[in-house]
């Protein structure tokens, strides 16, 4: 799919210009149909974009967020992306829908997040690895051939099982928003925004897209 590249100076002009973005999705969806549908991925780049986004006018009690995925980990671990997430929306009363990773039976927990899953995102944010993967669809792991499910579980990566949406469930957005920081990703984005799909993150299909980096990325 075509990816817009917005080439930005640093990581803080990354999260606050993607904040703002965010924000103008958020209003524009709510006035159109009432509520907006997000989807966040973890990483220290969207932790910063909700943190710029204090300063801007969001419809917070009509946003409801999804996890994009999450590591298998207790409630409290920092590993979690929940605990960033929760603390970098701090008192903004946005519907939070966690993924539902302490289950004891994690197939099934992933088939009921599956089914509150809205029928599109109105916005979907992306991370970019060095290793070319994003939300956690991991280089050579069998979640990447899942064509039958919206949430699966991978194998361990980088000591942990993660549940992750799966490529149909991305092709749900609307728009993606790719953050991508650092001069390790200048790879990486170099064969995203070519089309590579060799690469985890060059088969992501969706509506729109637009690629939000530094230049140390570019």
């Amino acid at each position: 799919m075509h990816h817009e590249l917005e080439t930005l100076p640093d990581a803080e002009a990354v999260a606050r210009t993607g904040a703002a973005f965010v924000a103008k999705r958020a209003r524009d969806a709510v006035a159109a149909s009432g509520s907006f549908h997000f989807a966040v991925s973890g990483g220290h780049t969207p932790w910063a974009m909700f943190a710029e986004l204090a300063a801007e006018t969001v419809p917070w009690e009509a946003v409801v967020i999804y996890q994009v995925d999450e590591r298998v980990a207790p409630p409290d671990d920092p590993d979690r992306n929940l605990v960033h997430l929760n603390k970098a929306l701090g008192s903004a009363p946005a519907q939070v829908r966690a993924m539902p990773v302490n289950d004891d039976d994690l197939e099934a927990a992933a088939a009921v997040y599956a089914a509150s899953l809205p029928g599109h995102f109105d916005l979907v944010h992306l991370g970019l690895g060095p290793d070319g993967h994003t939300a956690s669809l991991v280089p050579g792991d069998p979640v990447l051939s899942v064509s039958d499910r919206l949430v699966a579980l991978t194998r361990p990566y980088q000591g942990r099982v993660r549940m992750t949406l799966t490529y149909p469930a991305l092709a749900r957005a609307r728009q993606l928003l790719w953050l991508v920081t650092g001069s390790d990703k200048k790879e990486p984005l170099a064969q995203l925004l070519a089309g590579d799909t060799t690469i985890p993150a060059g088969r992501v299909e969706a509506g729109e897209s637009l690629v939000m980096a530094d230049r140390a990325a570019t």
